[in-house]
């Protein structure tokens, strides 16, 4: 439902009564609640944030007059931007304190998701962590053109700001993007390859094996958030990578889909205990990140949809 003729907006606005308007908004809020939510997500990197900044898009939507409402997807996607920018610019506080490198949150996705290339890197752990670099007006702009396609007029309205000024801003965070993104797309077999050899190198301890999936500049980011152990920083180099991943000899091992892309879980007791994603480039792993904070696990019980 992208949008809503002027015929069909004057008859929600005139006669239609409190209670069909209600439906009315819940449909298209429904309709369209998996786009937002992924939107909400890529701007902020906390599922549970996202489903906040989602609350609030829905009692902010059920007060609208949807009889002024002539695209309901984009006046939908400018509330969730504007509360998501809010939000974002809190978790910045909060970020400040946290103990440890920050990661963002796993989602356990369809395997389909992968199918579409654009959204499975928009919401990789790797690209999340690019955007993670940008200030909060550039996410949002870059959220919404390069992996939505918002015209530039529709993101003037959810950021306040004029389409020439959300042009600039779409450059320059574009060129900020493409300087630190994964150097090439990765085919999903390519990727599950990696992973499988990564996977039995680590539970067997082949050291070498290990040495020789892993880029001599890998760089490995745990995060525990001061709740269960991890490094404090981020480990940095081949060798020193390979030393902590020993701890994981003889662990079992569980390839999931995670944000669009084959990760690995690992279990204690039954419980979730470590998702770690990967980046790849030139068929090397570049980057590892292992969440551990049980506050970011939470989901990853169930699959999450993201859509476009």
């Amino acid at each position: 439902m992208a949008g809503t003729s002027q015929t069909a907006s004057e008859d929600l606005g005139g006669g239609m009564s409190q209670d069909g308007r209600a439906e009315s908004a819940t449909e298209a809020f429904v309709a369209h609640r998996n786009l937002l939510f992924t939107v909400a997500y890529e701007m902020l990197g906390s599922a549970a944030d996202a489903e906040d900044v989602l609350q609030e898009t829905w009692l902010r939507w059920v007060g609208v007059d949807l009889g002024t409402v002539r695209d309901q997807r984009a006046y939908l996607v400018r509330i969730t931007t504007r509360q998501a920018l809010v939000r974002l610019r809190t978790l910045g506080r909060r970020k400040e304190s946290y103990v440890g490198p920050w990661l963002p949150e796993p989602l356990l996705t369809a395997p389909d998701v992968a199918e579409d290339v654009e959204l499975a890197e928009s919401v990789s752990m790797a690209m999340l962590l690019v955007l993670e670099t940008l200030q909060p007006t550039e996410r949002a702009v870059f959220v919404l053109r390069e992996v939505f396609d918002l015209a530039y007029d529709e993101i003037a309205g959810a950021v306040d700001k004029s389409p020439a000024a959300v042009r600039q801003i779409a450059h320059r965070a574009r060129a900020h993007v493409a300087a630190r993104r994964p150097r090439g797309v990765v085919s999903p077999a390519e990727a599950r390859g990696v992973l499988e050899a990564f996977q039995r190198a680590v539970e067997t301890g082949d050291l070498q094996r290990l040495l020789d999936i892993l880029a001599p500049d890998v760089v490995l980011v745990g995060d525990g958030g001061g709740v269960v152990q991890a490094a404090l920083a981020p480990v940095v180099g081949a060798g020193s990578v390979a030393d902590v991943l020993g701890r994981f000899a003889a662990a079992s091992l569980q390839p999931a889909q995670v944000n669009g892309h084959p990760a690995l879980i690992r279990r204690l007791n039954g419980e979730i205990d470590t998702v770690m994603a990967v980046r790849i480039d030139d068929g090397l792993i570049t980057g590892l990140y292992a969440v551990r904070n049980p506050e970011k696990l939470s989901r990853m019980e169930r699959e999450t949809t993201v859509s476009r």
